[in-house]
């Protein structure tokens, strides 16, 4: 009953503020703020489901409880704002739709990774999307592109570099794996939110929330079609689901409720930002900061859920790794 609250607050808060509300109120600083610490909190509920109840086999079975509570819950945003849809343009509506429709099948590659990685190397590997959004609005958007830029790609490239050479050569492997596997993620994922801001950013009929309404309706549907085309899939989320007694419910609840409240956050500092480079940038510098420390913190007081290296190699390894994705983001920024 405290979960179902917490969801209708949430649903509550997001159609009493609209986007107009949004962009004159919050800055896209604090929204980027807010997307970190949400998507910090989710990829270690993520890694911990993943692990624990999953035990690293298909962990990617965990979409068929999202696919239904995305498609839930993008009913009731546009049951709440049936006015704006009856003027919406079909073209937009299904573009927003397409997009959360790729989105979904970035999950499959995410949860490979988090099956082979922790949490922390996660939050390092994915620190590709600021490289591919300022090549995307260079291309697309005409946002600026500058030499010294290139720099900044070399050191961001260096972290999971850095972290695969000083790792042991039986897990060298594994490692290599979970980078091709972060990066494929997060390819997919940058195209899928910058169609989302192309789109957003001629569109002028229609209000953010039902945008993102037919986003999670694209992502609740993406997430059925994949779980259904792989009956083992299916089979396993059940399996789990019923030698748990149900208890999984509760993390995927929350990683549920985190990622829907980041996907608004990220996607409103994405559209707010001077260019999405720059809002891609200014989350994904601090992301792997709050994921290490995080995870030192929760490995400490709730080993389940941290489930960190804690020997001096990791950490400094890890801190330097950090180091370098953050100089590369800050130059990405001049």
């Amino acid at each position: 009953m405290y979960y179902i609250t917490l969801f209708s607050f949430f649903i509550k808060i997001m159609l009493q503020y609209n986007y107009t509300i949004w962009s004159t109120n919050l800055n896209w600083l604090v929204l980027v703020l807010i997307t970190i610490l949400l998507d910090s909190s989710r990829i270690f509920i993520d890694n911990y489901v993943s692990d624990y109840h999953f035990k690293g086999k298909h962990a990617v079975a965990q979409k068929l409880f999202y696919g239904y509570a995305f498609i839930i819950f993008s009913l009731v945003l546009m049951l709440a704002n049936i006015p704006d849809l009856t003027n919406a343009q079909p073209l937009p509506l299904f573009i927003f739709f397409f997009s959360g429709l790729i989105t979904s099948f970035a999950g499959i590659p995410y949860y490979k990774a988090l099956e082979l990685d922790d949490s922390t190397n996660l939050g390092i590997f994915i620190q590709l999307a600021p490289i591919l959004y300022l090549i995307l609005g260079w291309l697309f958007l005409d946002e600026s592109f500058s030499p010294l830029q290139l720099l900044a790609f070399i050191i961001i490239l260096s972290a999971p570099l850095l972290i695969i050479l000083t790792t042991r050569k039986r897990s060298r492997k594994i490692k290599i794996k979970a980078v091709f596997y972060s990066f494929i993620y997060v390819f997919i994922a940058v195209i899928a939110n910058f169609i989302f801001v192309k789109q957003n950013s001629i569109t002028e009929n229609l209000s953010f929330i039902t945008e993102m309404a037919f986003l999670f309706l694209g992502k609740g549907i993406g997430n059925l079609i994949i779980i259904y085309a792989r009956p083992k899939w299916r089979r396993r989320f059940l399996s789990v689901l019923k030698s748990s007694h149900q208890k999984v419910l509760r993390p995927l609840f929350c990683s549920c409720f985190f990622g829907i409240a980041k996907d608004f956050s990220y996607r409103a500092a994405l559209t707010l930002a001077p260019s999405v480079a720059l809002a891609s940038a200014a989350s994904d510098s601090a992301t792997p900061i709050v994921i290490f420390f995080m995870g030192i913190l929760l490995t400490l007081i709730w080993p389940k859920l941290g489930r960190e290296k804690l020997d001096r190699k990791s950490i400094i390894v890890h801190f330097i790794a950090t180091a370098l994705v953050v100089t590369g983001i800050i130059i990405l920024q001049i």
